[in-house]
């Protein structure tokens, strides 16, 4: 250990100790020996034989030796020749009203070609741990304007819901619309702001997630963290967790309702597995580290309401399941802790629909506390609750024309085979069709109306009548 009396002027005064006692490099890991009074967590600043500088983070430490993972990677390095010196303090971003309209990389630098923010606070990327007893229930609509989520599985504001899609589907197209399209239905609409967080996505992707936001006018009232897939996967970590903070800012200081989108967290949990490798970890299923349950409920768990706040954070969380596998450890781990899953569905993208949401296997579990009289509309669980009757009927007789045929089937089982089609195509496949709640019942309505009243099981008589009475009004 070298105690040197100057220090780069870029450093915060806390500095004091230069360490030169590398050890060994491993992935984007550095070892150094004989550190003293280091925290956990702690920022170190690693400056390479040429001068330049390298960020990391106080990974491990075990009596006088600290594992520091370099957010740059270790490439280049001489151990020999290379510094380390520690801040005393975590990794933190600065967060304001200023980053509305901004596009940042992974780390919080401006990658729109603007100025460096001006923030209004520095806040600790790790967030603060809610009080379970402080949080208020999610409730209040979401409108994404798709009605396959907003019909029959419907995001509430405080809710923390995946979408859980495969190789090869539009999930960045489905991200984008919904970046663009989503809303909250009240007077508070002027107060809701999307933070868009996108992990290990390639050049094409970022430039179209950048083209899409600019081109609808949504970049406005939006922030976007774009990390790259040659990126350091090490900054892939700190990605959802800069941007997580700055959503915690605008919800909870500013009271602004706050959707998180991050995609793809897939990706999260490679990069994960790349430093838990590094690291010589013994591996859990399929080589992912085992606190992976732990490391996702950190990030999932940041969403919410908290009692005495009017701002929110709601988490839309996109992944890829590897070979459409949804026992993989990474959905399977995020389907434990979130409330529901949308599944993308490879059969309805190969026929052309738009977007490719299969509703039988999707589940929204605090759709109930956001529908209904004063939310959305009275009669919004019935009729959704009949939609998924009648479509899963014409999914099995579907099934069964694979066997024995249609010609085996009788008119009755024609009307829903008939019924599931349409379904699919009018009711699914809008396309990038803005609806409002009010478009996606009346076009389930109009689903519904080729049927008997009596044959509507799942809509109780008081609301037939009712519909029928306002219908009769509006005429």
């Amino acid at each position: 250990m070298t105690v040197e009396s100057t220090q780069p002027a870029n450093l915060p005064a806390l500095i004091t100790t230069t360490y030169r006692t590398g050890r060994y490099a491993a992935g984007p890991l550095l070892v150094f020996d004989r550190v003293q009074g280091v925290g956990l967590g702690e920022i170190a600043f690693v400056t390479a034989p040429d001068g330049r500088q390298r960020l990391g983070q106080v990974l491990e430490l075990n009596n006088d030796r600290a594992v520091v993972q370099v957010f740059e990677g270790t490439a280049g390095l001489d151990l020999d020749r290379t510094v380390a010196q520690f801040s005393g303090r975590g990794a933190r971003i600065g967060v304001g009203l200023g980053m509305l309209g901004r596009i940042f990389d992974g780390s919080g630098n401006p990658l729109d070609g603007g100025p460096p923010v001006v923030p209004e606070a520095l806040r600790d990327v790790n967030g603060l741990p809610i009080n379970p007893f402080a949080r208020a229930h999610p409730s209040d609509f979401i409108q994404t304007g798709l009605s396959a989520i907003d019909g029959l599985n419907t995001l509430v504001r405080g809710q923390k819901l995946p979408i859980f899609s495969g190789f090869g589907l539009p999930a960045n197209e489905l991200a984008a619309q919904i970046a663009n399209q989503a809303t909250v239905r009240s007077d508070e609409a002027s107060e809701f702001v999307v933070v868009f967080a996108a992990l290990g996505i390639t050049h094409r992707e970022a430039t179209f997630f950048r083209q899409q936001f600019e081109a609808s006018g949504a970049l406005t009232h939006a922030v976007l963290f774009l990390n790259l897939a040659d990126n350091p996967p090490v900054e892939r970590l700190l990605t959802p967790r800069a941007a997580l903070t700055a959503a915690e800012y605008l919800a909870f200081d500013r009271d602004l309702h706050v959707l998180v989108i991050m995609t793809d967290m897939t990706n999260y949990c490679e990069a994960l597995r790349e430093v838990s490798t590094a690291r010589e970890e013994v591996p859990g299923r399929r080589g992912y580290p085992g606190y992976m349950y732990t490391d996702l409920a950190s990030l999932y768990e940041r969403a919410g309401r908290i009692k005495g706040h009017r701002g929110s954070i709601t988490q839309l969380l996109i992944l890829t399941m590897p070979d459409d596998d949804i026992t993989h450890p990474v959905p399977d781990l995020t389907g434990y802790i979130t409330e529901g899953q949308i599944v993308l569905s490879r059969e309805l993208h190969r026929r052309g629909v738009f977007p490719p949401i299969d509703v039988l296997p999707s589940l929204s579990r605090l759709m109930n506390a956001g529908i209904g009289e004063q939310r959305t509309r009275f009669d919004h669980r019935a009729v959704a609750d009949q939609l998924y009757a009648f479509y899963a009927r014409g999914r099995d007789l579907r099934r069964l024309v694979a066997i024995i045929g249609e010609a085996s089937l009788n008119a009755e089982d024609r009307r829903f085979l008939d019924f599931a089609q349409t379904f699919e195509t009018r009711f699914l496949g809008q396309g990038y069709e803005n609806r409002t709640i009010e478009d996606t019942l009346e076009m389930a309505w109009g689903l519904l109306n080729a049927f008997d009243p009596a044959e509507l099981t799942r809509i109780p008589q008081v609301m037939l009548d009712r519909r029928k009475a306002e219908l009769g009004m509006k005429k």
